[in-house]
């Protein structure tokens, strides 16, 4: 029986850690995500940039914030760095979610 039920808790587990994507969400770092939820597209590139070095993140469209792990945080930084975009910032990220922290395998600002 403990067996059946180490099974069963394994299995519903798993879907938690598969790769998920997450399209066209707001790119945040963590210093200024809980300030920009009431109008995240004015959020700027130069702040994110300024303010990135506490950590990354998305946005959801429900105003979750979900922090990048340190690469991943190094990736949307790298991103922000090459682009021209001086807001809006919407992207397309891949990775395992974990509670309120993704763990990443891409970043590309949309």
């Amino acid at each position: 029986m403990r067996i059946f039920l180490a099974a069963l808790l394994l299995l519903t587990a798993l879907p938690l850690l598969a790769v998920q994507t997450w399209n066209h969400v707001t790119l945040v770092d963590a210093m200024c995500a809980a300030s920009i939820k009431a109008n995240p597209d004015a959020h700027t590139t130069e702040c994110a940039l300024h303010c990135g070095g506490d950590g990354m993140g998305l946005l959801t469209s429900d105003g979750t914030f979900l922090k990048f792990d340190d690469p991943g945080a190094k990736q949307a930084l790298a991103e922000l760095k090459g682009t021209k975009k001086k807001d809006h910032l919407r992207a397309t990220v891949i990775g395992e979610r974990t509670g309120d922290a993704i763990k990443v395998q891409s970043v590309k600002l949309d």
